[in-house]
């Protein structure tokens, strides 16, 4: 039987949602009724386009699965995280004086993996999480739960994709620093010489080609044991240690 999410995390009718983006207020993502052409929904997708929330269009047993209320075939799913604009961010933290580092998350999606490393990301004073738009955990109350609260103290950035804003990243002078078993260096004893970026994919898929294409740097963690790969979360807490040891 499908469990329906809380009312408290979603909006549905299109005064409330259009009121809701008008106002700014952070969102995860917009259901549509699938062929539902109104001035109205026109103005929420052009909203969620200025504002990067994604949208998508589907029918209306999806619509119905989350409340069978009058949803008016609009269902918006509030953000309890502010999202934050990526090169504010990173030039924020040029300004303060500080040496950027970011961790952006490549098609990491459980939301058990997301919430532990945004606690570990936050641990080790990361400056930022990247996430991109679609194609990753939602950042939710569960994620919120399993970061520990991190997520709400951390910068959250989220982009169109991790391989533009990993381009981004690069012109604002960040080193982008994939960590990946076909890597070119042992992370063992390995430094950034300056602001970076450290890049994580799921531990299925890996980091997607075109990310990697953006990266300058490859590093794996040595694993003498028969386990193939390592937890995404894992692999992020070990990552952190190694590359931020000097705050420890």
């Amino acid at each position: 039987m499908h469990r329906r999410p809380p009312e408290r995390s979603f909006l549905f009718g299109i005064h409330p949602i259009l009121e809701a983006l008008e106002a700014a207020k952070p969102m995860q993502r917009v259901l549509f009724l699938k062929g539902k052409q109104t001035d109205e929904v026109t103005r929420i997708l052009k909203l969620c386009r200025e504002q990067g929330v994604p949208a998508q269009a589907v029918p209306k047993e999806r619509l119905d699965r989350v409340t069978m209320k009058n949803h008016q075939g609009v269902i918006a799913f509030t953000s309890p995280v502010e999202f934050q604009p990526l090169e504010e961010v990173v030039l924020g933290s040029f300004e303060r004086g500080e040496s950027p580092f970011l961790v952006a998350l490549d098609g990491v999606t459980d939301v058990r993996n997301l919430g532990a490393i945004a606690r570990t990301s936050e641990c080790f004073a990361v400056t930022a999480l990247v996430v991109p738009m679609g194609g990753t955990a939602p950042l939710n109350e569960d994620a919120i739960k399993s970061s520990a609260g991190a997520l709400l103290r951390i910068p959250v950035c989220r982009v169109k994709s991790i391989p533009s804003a990993l381009t981004t990243l690069t012109h604002l002078g960040l080193e982008n620093i994939a960590l990946t078993e076909k890597a070119q260096h042992d992370i063992r004893g390995w430094k950034p010489e300056g602001p970076c970026c450290l890049v994580l994919g799921d531990e299925h898929e890996g980091i997607s080609t075109e990310s990697l294409a953006q990266c300058a740097t490859t590093l794996a963690i040595p694993m003498p044991g028969h386990t193939a790969s390592l937890n995404v979360g894992v692999a992020a807490g070990i990552a952190l240690f190694s590359l931020r040891a000097e705050l420890v």
